[in-house]
């Protein structure tokens, strides 16, 4: 390759540069094809098996990951209180506007990266990885020290009730700290995920869940450390899984042979940002959605707020079965448009439709019937009565058209795997101004209950333009590499 020569051999980004440039890589491409370049590609055999394989981990990992941001909220509300809990729930839409913003940043990077593991172009991958993880090293410190500044003011601005301020300002204090390791946690996961391995990110997630859980009963509930202890956990536990994720990638690479590759490279950075720039701007609209929505659940007082915080916290782990499986198309898709196969993808496509479906129907099931008692894991159900009817019956409302969220999130893992970021923003924006329109129009007539509604009406036309563009069949022609 005649980019591959240029400079000294080096190896992956700075953050552990003294380990990384230990990692030698070979020189003579006549080496055979070692099985970690083949494990992982789902550019052959049977789309079916090669789907439910990969996708499996992912769901089991994002549920994880989800399950101890419910921990979270079932320890601080049963153990601390009412007040507390509204206190998470009021600081939830920023922290989870910045982790949308860390899991869009790794996904767009992703799709570079499996374009070039589907085209074996196995040194520009490996250089693509180390410009990636450098350049969201800095990007993370940036909005690190960004974040720090503006906590107190983003708190005020959306209007956080006087008496649980202070403990929501300070749990976000503690949550920008560790923004390096949210970032390049995400970022790590991302790249496995690009390279067919979703094994291992599920290993990282469970064994964080675990250790973030076990902190959680012993700052909250031993110390006595409140909101604070919660955050601290949550820290600490993305920082062990972000240096372990690290020495697994290193070893997975170090074991895929190449010619020598390069720690940066701007034309790579820039065909990242390309798709990592819509995907986050589209991963930032579902967080920006739901701090303009807080917004508005904030001027309805904390019992509310309590309830709308303990169901939004079960409707956020029912929902990621359905994100994962349209994470996983975007790899299938953009392995298969690197090895250029788009023929593929068409089986591929209606194979995740039908899991995202089934999987989002089920969920429904559960939840239409059993929401009462899934809100009252975060109340105590004699102080707290209002607050987990109003959960509950937001629960009931919008379990409804799961299924629906899933069929958009797997149209518009297509057109983000193909890198038709276009319509992908556009169908994205569109299922944002529905949502926030409708919430701000009919808020107070509705007296919050069209909160309920918006979410599902986003989705409706969100999914109706990304099938409109898939049968269309503009995303074919958008290959990046």
């Amino acid at each position: 390759m005649s980019e591959g020569g240029r400079g000294a051999e080096v190896g992956l980004p700075t953050l552990f540069l003294k380990y990384i440039v230990t990692l030698k890589c070979e020189k003579d491409r006549s080496v055979p094809v070692m099985s970690e370049q083949i494990k992982g590609s789902m550019v052959t055999g049977n789309p079916t098996r090669a789907l439910i394989g990969f996708t499996l981990p992912m769901v089991a990992g994002n549920l994880f990951q989800q399950f101890y941001n419910i921990m979270d909220s079932v320890i601080v509300g049963n153990v601390v209180g009412e007040e507390a809990l509204a206190a998470v729930g009021a600081s939830t839409a920023i922290t989870m506007m910045f982790v949308m913003v860390a899991m869009g940043t790794g996904i767009g990077c992703s799709v570079v990266i499996s374009q070039l593991f589907g085209a074996k172009k196995l040194e520009e991958m490996k250089t693509a990885i180390s410009t990636a993880l450098l350049s969201i090293l800095g990007f993370s410190i940036f909005l690190s020290m960004l974040g720090l500044v503006i906590n107190r003011g983003l708190m005020d601005l959306m209007g956080t009730p006087e008496n649980i301020f202070e403990d929501a300002a300070e749990y976000m204090q503690i949550y920008f700290f560790g923004f390096v390791f949210l970032f390049l946690y995400n970022a790590f996961s991302a790249i496995f995920n690009a390279l067919g391995d979703s094994g291992k990110p599920l290993m990282f997630l469970i064994f964080s869940s675990l250790l973030n859980i076990g902190l959680d009963l012993y700052f909250v509930a031993e110390l006595h450390m409140g909101v604070a202890g919660v955050a601290w956990a949550t820290l600490i536990a993305q920082g062990i899984s972000a240096l372990l994720s690290f020495g697994f990638l290193m070893w997975k690479l170090k074991g895929i042979e190449t010619e020598r590759y390069r720690r940066f490279d701007p034309a790579l950075l820039k065909n990242m940002v390309k798709v990592a720039v819509p995907t986050i701007v589209q991963q930032s609209i579902v967080s920006v959605g739901m701090v303009l929505v807080q917004s508005v659940v904030n001027r309805f007082g904390s019992t509310f707020l309590a309830g709308y915080t303990a169901a939004t916290k079960i409707d956020g782990i029912a929902i990621v079965p359905m994100v994962a499986v349209g994470n996983a198309t975007s790899t299938y898709v953009a392995q298969n448009m690197g090895a250029r196969k788009p023929e593929r993808i068409g089986q591929g496509y209606r194979i995740c439709l039908m899991m995202a479906a089934g999987i989002g129907l089920t969920i429904a099931v559960i939840l239409h019937f059993a929401g009462n008692d899934f809100v009252g894991l975060f109340l105590d159900s004699d102080s707290s009565r209002e607050a987990i009817a109003i959960g509950a019956r937001y629960l009931s409302i919008v379990s409804l058209f799961y299924f629906m969220m899933g069929l958009m999130n797997v149209s518009n893992g297509v057109l983000r795997g193909a890198a038709d970021m276009g319509w992908f923003l556009t169908c994205s924006l569109c299922n944002l101004g529905v949502r926030v329109g409708l919430t701000y129009a009919l808020a107070d007539a509705t007296h919050g209950m069209i909160i309920m509604w918006a979410n599902p009406a986003g989705w409706a036309v969100g999914l109706g333009l990304a099938v409109f563009r898939y049968f269309q069949g503009g995303w074919k022609t958008k290959r990046i590499v």
